[in-house]
């Protein structure tokens, strides 16, 4: 392994996606690519939204510059880089002009079947259920993820500390569990490349990813995880994500118990209930930052001690647990109508 060069393409992605992020700002203020605020909104002055362009252009250079080095897996990783590249043209369309639920979940379903049948995935539940239902459950799965991604980017700084507590988890787990340079340095880009975007979007926010953003890394961390699970490391798959799949999930939930149209726009998370209330964005999203570093740690334990299974994942969701009743208890009482 050339560490030299993998080392000067983590540096550029490092810097490359801040400057990038700082043009994408100029260029997006100048064509009137704006979040403006609305009842649903957490900001109060128009915001450039799109700054995903910076995330993900550089996260494929830095894809494409390791498989040029001579990464194993560069195949498959082109397959999901091509993938990555799709919904991000799709959910930039709908970032300009908006795009019909129908065609965001068309676009998502077909792009995860084509990966799928191109990178077959490692069986999760080694053979506990028949393999094309274990399929169809796992394109699913991903398909929500994808989705309840996009839906939790709602405040200043929330998606990328979420990135990067479930890049570093799943890079620290990785090299623990010895799973190699395939899965740690894609992990390791896209973490990167979030923290050069980071400082544009910290409260208060001069930049937004919007769903060109989230969307992708939603993608991209949703093959990574499962990925993960199929290395074994199905504890800290489950984990990493924890807060983000309870929050989303439970919110849908209510929603739709509630006779809402769950896609659409809205202000009823736990995270955004908090800063509707008591909270500041920093407040909220450093919240998660320290949850995230929990579940890592639960991550870790599943991975040293496989005896510690249950007590890895009890612990998991107790921090869980722990940050809906934080933002809980600091939300406002009464919640804007939908």
């Amino acid at each position: 392994m050339n560490t030299s060069l993998y080392t000067v393409v983590l540096a550029i992605v490092l810097l490359g996606s801040w400057a990038a992020s700082g043009i994408a700002l100029q260029l997006l203020a100048r064509y009137n690519v704006f979040s403006y605020p609305v009842t649903r909104s957490s900001h109060i002055r128009p915001i450039p939204q799109g700054g995903g362009i910076a995330v993900v252009g550089m996260v494929a250079l830095g894809w494409t510059a390791i498989g040029v080095i001579g990464i194993e897996n560069w195949p498959s990783l082109a397959v999901i880089l091509a993938g990555t590249l799709s919904l991000a043209l799709v959910s930039w369309f709908d970032d300009v002009g908006g795009l019909p639920i129908s065609i965001r979940l068309l676009s998502q379903a077909i792009t995860v079947a084509i990966v799928m049948f191109l990178v077959p995935l490692e069986t999760v539940t080694n053979g506990l259920i028949p393999f094309p239902l274990e399929c169809f459950l796992i394109a699913m799965l991903w398909i929500w993820f994808i989705n309840l991604f996009n839906f939790m980017d709602g405040i200043d700084g929330i998606a990328g500390v979420e990135t990067l507590c479930i890049g570093f988890g799943i890079t620290i787990v990785s090299i623990i569990a010895d799973v190699g340079i395939p899965l740690i340095f894609p992990t390791a880009i896209v973490c990167l490349a979030i923290i050069g975007f980071l400082p544009w979007n910290w409260s208060p926010a001069k930049l937004f990813l919007g769903d060109v953003g989230s969307v992708p890394i939603g993608f991209i961390l949703g093959w990574l995880l499962l990925e993960l699970a199929g290395e074994g490391l199905w504890v800290a798959a489950v984990a990493l994500p924890g807060y983000y799949v309870a929050d989303a999930t439970i919110t849908l939930c209510r929603r739709a118990i509630g006779g809402e149209l769950v896609w659409k726009s809205h202000r009823k998370h736990f995270y955004q209930l908090a800063v509707f209330g008591k909270l500041t964005h920093g407040q909220a999203s450093r919240a998660v930052a320290v949850t995230g570093v929990w579940l890592i740690g639960c991550a870790i334990l599943s991975t040293i001690c496989h005896a510690c299974t249950l007590v890895s994942l009890a612990a998991a969701v107790s921090g869980v647990i722990g940050l809906l009743w934080y933002f809980h208890r600091n939300s406002h009482p009464i919640v804007p109508s939908a």
